[in-house]
């Protein structure tokens, strides 16, 4: 069995989302909602000039910079840059129980996907089924996401729908109810590369339907 180190930030996200106009935006609150659990690896995460910077560990396992809350219906829009050979993700009604794989994160995440695959965007069930909505016929989401650049990613999640556009550009689209509420965590891919890789997230907001 894996040991698994939790640690708890209290994080006002006002810090990090200014400008937000969102009037039901639970992350600009302040309240104890807005505090965050890392889940998985030790990866590093980091408040800096408004941004969350996640910074690869070499040899770890995937990290997760978890909401406490757990959100079921809602609109998530966020920019994000990533390193070009480094993995990422956004996991959305996800979950992580004792009696699961020792408290492995699991559920959907949006895809950053940087290589030439380009599949970002595209929805993968983490720890779970795998790829559930890939971009392998989406050729006009593959050209969506830009390398190098901060990209603009928008889900949708209501019912049993999920629904993702990158930059304007719809990416993916399901139904699917196995799970209709969980946390929302961005992602620090494990790596055997030795050297650190960052993905950054800005203007992160949400608003709950």
């Amino acid at each position: 069995m894996m040991n698994r180190k939790i640690i708890s930030f209290l994080i006002p996200l006002t810090l990090i989302l200014p400008g937000c106009d969102y009037s039901n935006d639970t992350f600009l609150s302040g309240s104890n909602d807005a505090d965050w659990i890392q889940r998985g690896g030790s990866a590093l995460f980091e408040i800096k000039e408004n941004q969350l910077i996640g910074t690869s560990v070499v040899d770890n396992r995937n990290s997760f910079f978890c909401t406490v809350k757990e959100y079921g219906d809602f609109e998530l829009e966020v920019d994000v840059k990533v390193d070009t050979a480094m993995n990422s993700g956004i996991q959305i009604r996800s979950q992580s129980l004792e009696n699961y794989q020792d408290g492995r994160v699991h559920g959907y995440q949006i895809e950053i996907d940087p290589s030439e695959r380009a599949w970002s965007g595209g929805i993968y069930d983490e720890g779970r089924r795998g790829w559930l909505v890939d971009l392998s016929e989406n050729d006009e989401g593959r050209k969506a996401f830009k390398n190098g650049e901060f990209n603009h990613y928008k889900i949708v999640a209501k019912g049993d729908s999920i629904n993702t556009w990158i930059n304007g550009i719809m990416t993916a689209s399901l139904k699917d109810g196995m799970t209709t509420k969980g946390f929302i965590a961005f992602q620090v891919h494990g790596t055997k590369l030795e050297r650190p890789m960052q993905v950054i997230w800005k203007n992160i907001k949400l608003k709950e339907l």
